[in-house]
């Protein structure tokens, strides 16, 4: 019998604790010892998503991690991608494609259905790598969404994957958190958990030698290692809402506001301008107004568009981008809020919300129409006022037309794409990724004024690179790989 391939899942205590950024790590670190790594995550829920190799939809975290693996992004390493839609609601994406839209009662009593699909993609992410890091989602300590779970524990069953949990010491209580999620697990749960890591540590150490032996001797798990804070991992694209709230540093005059909306969607657009010192990128929080030092506001993407719509307009928002565009301002909007700038929204078969048509902003001459085919794909092209080269991706409903769209933003191999206003301070376009591109972004910035002086693809290889590195100072990786291991000779001794 063929021995299964060697894989470690990271749970956590909660969200937010790290879990992606530690595979994402422990990816790099391994695949520069020559290993072949694939990144897996069971279930995933998330408006950041990213376009496969196959042209499906992942979440933003796998493609980072299938990046520090150094390995072309695949559906099947996000086989499950929720994408909340409504408080309640969310459209289900199944190895890339649209399965349905649910809502969240509905869905915890089929999510059940949906572990063949993710064990048939783990199955082929094994038959091509050395060893597969599986991150689970939330906490396996949610005991009232353990029924037909395949998110954590009941994927690592399903499965027979060894666990480590992760704590965020950051937040406090992880002494508790650790102790508290040993306290709720059954006994067979907890005979997959090999060992514990914390993480995001401040300051000393050695000053939490005592804390790392209370967790060992209330849980019984050894200590793999406790990992600092690191600065640099905060330049890793975050698919996470509550990530925006992360700090950028520059102290330039030049301001791009970028309201958030209640179901903001691919944000990790708007890293690269965070990272460029000659801008200070302002994320407009609801309940404020858009700063009238503004040069420039980008309408970020929406996992629904006419609900962020009307969401928009109860902030007032409406109201200071045309005041912003009256006094000389200029607007960029991406995928969703490019539909927004628009005359009108219809969506008649409901496919993105409510059924019905919207007034949109009205500041670009186009119309929009939702339909039930989704466009999920990569792209490169070039910049029609510059020329300069262009790659990214979509991932939309709709199609937009109109008069503005003669004078597109972008030709995708041929293909016009978004639009622009006649005096060119309204522009949109539906592909997201564009602010990646080093020339792209120093052509677009440089037309306001603006020097761009960011290799980004270089920063985020240097982020992936020292945050490898972190891990092998902080962590017990032999420990790790050996827990990882564990899975061939479990399975060989009960085959």
């Amino acid at each position: 019998m063929e021995r299964p391939t060697p894989a470690l899942m990271i749970q956590a205590t909660g969200s937010n604790a790290g879990k992606s950024t530690i595979v994402a790590g422990l990816a790099r670190a391994l695949v520069r010892r020559g290993l072949k790594v694939a990144p897996f995550k069971p279930q995933n829920m998330s408006n950041n998503a990213a376009v496969a190799i196959e042209g499906g939809e992942i979440g933003r975290a796998q493609a980072v991690q299938a990046r520090a693996a150094r390995m072309p992004p695949s559906v099947h390493m996000n086989p499950v991608l929720l994408k909340p839609e409504t408080d309640t609601g969310a459209q289900i994406i199944v190895q890339g494609k649209r399965w349905g839209t649910l809502r969240a009662k509905n869905y915890l009593e089929k999510k059940a259905v949906l572990l063949p699909a993710v064990l048939e993609s783990f199955g082929l992410l094994a038959q091509d790598a050395d060893i597969i890091l599986v991150e689970g989602a939330g906490s396996p300590a949610e005991i009232n969404l353990r029924a037909g779970d395949i998110a954590n524990m009941g994927f690592a069953a399903a499965a027979d994957v060894p666990v480590v949990m992760l704590g965020d010491i950051d937040r406090g209580g992880v002494i508790a958190s650790l102790a508290g999620t040993h306290l709720v697990l059954e006994p067979d749960e907890l005979a997959r958990i090999h060992g514990f890591i914390v993480n995001k540590f401040r300051g000393d150490v050695g000053l939490f030698a005592e804390g790392l032996t209370a967790i060992t001797r209330l849980t019984g798990w050894p200590s793999l290692g406790v990992v600092p804070w690191l600065p640099q991992a905060a330049w890793l694209p975050a698919e996470d809402a509550v990530d925006l709230e992360r700090a950028h540093g520059s102290s330039s005059t030049r301001v791009i506001a970028v309201p958030v909306l209640a179901r903001i969607a691919n944000f990790d657009d708007l890293d690269p301008l965070g990272m460029e010192p000659g801008v200070k990128l302002v994320f407009v929080k609801p309940g404020e107004p858009i700063p009238a030092e503004s040069e420039i506001v980008i309408l970020p993407g929406s996992k629904s568009t006419i609900g962020d719509l009307d969401f928009l307009r109860a902030q007032g928002w409406d109201t200071d981008i045309k005041a912003h565009v009256r006094r000389g301002g200029h607007v960029l909007g991406l995928c969703g809020g490019y539909q927004m700038l628009g005359r009108t929204i219809a969506d008649p078969d409901g496919v993105d919300g409510r059924a019905g048509m919207v007034e949109g902003l009205g500041l670009l001459d186009i119309t929009t129409v939702m339909t039930s085919d989704k466009s999920t794909t990569l792209v490169s092209g070039r910049h029609c006022a510059t020329g300069a080269a262009i790659r990214g991706y979509e991932i939309h409903l709709g199609r937009s037309e109109g008069g503005d769209c003669e004078r597109p933003l972008l030709d995708i191999e041929g293909r016009a794409d978004g639009a622009s206003s006649a005096d060119g301070r309204v522009q949109g376009t539906y592909v997201h990724g564009l602010f990646t591109g080093d020339a792209f972004r120093k052509a677009w910035l440089g037309h306001f004024g603006i020097a761009s002086s960011l290799a980004y693809e270089a920063r985020i290889e240097a982020a992936l690179d020292g945050l490898a590195d972190h891990l092998e100072t902080h962590l017990d990786i032999e420990q790790i790989l050996k827990i990882a291991r564990s899975r061939q000779t479990t399975n060989a001794s009960t085959a």
